[in-house]
């Protein structure tokens, strides 16, 4: 039986449920989200650049270094991550690359998306969208990646509806669908009504993308699940969390005090694997 992770996701995809996805950023996130209990993650790039470089998701971080970070968390969960690629890194030739790349890494699934380079976080200002053509053309390429050969998934995005108005987003997620994307995803959709139109008007799996005080409704999982969605993302949620933490601490630090509600030592070293690995150890000792 084929157990490889995107095949484990394309499962998920059919299985008529609403996935919950928090998105990680590095290996520790991915095997928080893992050991959660979630069926899949998704790696997203604005968290990636953030965490990475300290750096905003404005094409700043290139894909070797997505790569590297996608090939560290992929390593260190066993559930299906998709990876953010976003525009392919370049023309149908890089697109490709991207997409092999990423397969290598252990991704189950890629996303590519139809902004102009240099991209930007879907939610933010400033974001410009290629042409009709071009869009497509990414998507065909990086589906021509998987035909011949790339064991993952392609989730195909378009960010058209902040730049041109939801009937255009809609006209790419129909192409989009037609020339074989699993996945579908119209970034920021601004109401209720605008998810369900979507949900209807195309068929396939498709992805929420739920930013606390962004555009898009923060709907219930159930109500997101009964309009047809088959992945409701987090994105930003563990590293918004992460940051608030740490600010927290830094603050009992500042003041001379250990920060409360720290997670006992023991524990920290069984998440990061201190005790597996002096099992493993013991293989190896000398008597």
């Amino acid at each position: 039986m084929n157990n490889t992770v995107t095949e484990k996701l394309r499962k998920l995809l059919h299985d008529g449920q609403a996935h919950l996805t928090p998105a990680c950023f590095d290996a520790l996130s991915a095997r928080l989200v893992e050991r959660a209990g979630f069926d899949v993650s998704f790696m997203s790039g604005f968290a990636v650049s953030a965490a990475r470089l300290g750096l905003p998701d404005t094409g700043l971080i290139s894909y070797s270094e997505m790569l590297d970070q996608g090939r560290n968390i992929c390593g260190a969960a066993d559930i299906p991550i998709i990876g953010d690629a976003d525009t392919g890194y370049g023309n149908a030739l890089n697109v490709r690359r991207t997409i092999e790349g990423f397969s290598r890494a252990g991704f189950a699934c890629a996303m590519v998306e139809d902004q102009l380079a240099p991209k930007r976080c879907g939610h933010t200002r400033g974001k410009a969208v290629v042409d009709r053509d071009e869009a497509l053309l990414r998507i065909k390429a990086a589906i021509d990646a998987r035909e011949d050969g790339a064991d993952i998934l392609i989730m195909a995005r378009t960010d058209a509806r902040a730049t041109d108005g939801f009937d255009e987003a809609m006209w790419r997620m129909k192409a989009f669908a037609d020339a074989g994307a699993d996945i579908l995803f119209l970034e920021a959709p601004q109401s209720e009504e605008e998810m369900e139109a979507f949900c209807n008007g195309v068929s396939g799996p498709k992805m929420a993308n739920l930013i606390e005080q962004g555009d898009t409704p923060l709907l219930t999982i159930n109500t997101l699940g009964q309009m047809g969605f088959s992945i409701v993302l987090y994105p930003l949620t563990l590293l918004n969390s992460a940051m608030t933490a740490m600010e927290n601490a830094l603050n009992c630090l500042a003041e001379g005090v250990s920060p409360p509600g720290l997670s006992d030592f023991s524990y920290l070293r069984n998440v990061v694997g201190f005790d597996s690995y002096y099992e493993a150890e013991k293989r190896y000792s000398q008597k």
